[in-house]
């Protein structure tokens, strides 16, 4: 099993942490995984994307060719990686700052951001949101690993504004998905 995963967006929304998030609950969970990032030379506000590779074997070629996973947090970020995925791969998008996302039923639709300034009253956990929702779809990891690896990675003074935001994007998508 390999799993490729594209977490896109612009520099400041957490992505890149995102991404070394869950590649460190998959080693947690026992699994090779491999993580990349680029962004642009912008401190804020440039393309941003982390790349990261799960397996259950050791992972020869580190790098991202063809995602099975899509997360796009802008339109520009849905524009460059989300509307020409391969077929049966799964787009991710935050339904508020992406309003090109293309309509198919491999296209996911959340309010990511949104979930996060009303769990935590910012807007800064949405990229923790975005990983209890991508997780809560798709199953990479166990929840307690990915909820381990966030107390881990992120700063002291916020671990309980993103457990919440972790735990409210798996709580918003568990609902969702069984409406459907």
């Amino acid at each position: 099993m390999r799993k490729e995963l594209r977490l896109s967006g612009s520099g400041g929304q957490g992505l890149i942490t995102a991404g070394i998030i869950l590649a460190e609950a998959a080693m947690r969970d026992g699994m090779e995984a491999v993580q990349t990032q680029s962004y642009g030379p912008e401190a804020r506000g440039g393309a941003a994307k982390a790349e990261v590779i799960l397996s259950d074997t050791e992972v020869d070629y580190p790098k991202v060719s063809s995602p099975d996973y899509v997360l796009a947090m802008t339109p520009i970020a849905c524009d460059r990686y989300g509307c020409n995925i391969k077929p049966g791969a799964k787009l991710v998008v935050d339904e508020d700052l992406v309003p090109n996302a293309p309509d198919s039923k491999h296209c996911y639709k959340f309010p990511i951001t949104r979930i996060s300034k009303e769990t935590t009253g910012k807007p800064l956990s949405a990229n923790i949101v975005a990983l209890g929702v991508l997780n809560e779809l798709f199953k990479f990891v166990s929840p307690e690993r990915l909820e381990e690896a966030v107390r881990q990675r992120v700063p002291k003074a916020s671990v309980e504004d993103n457990v919440r935001a972790l735990n409210e994007g798996i709580r918003y998508t568990r609902e969702k998905m069984q409406g459907k």
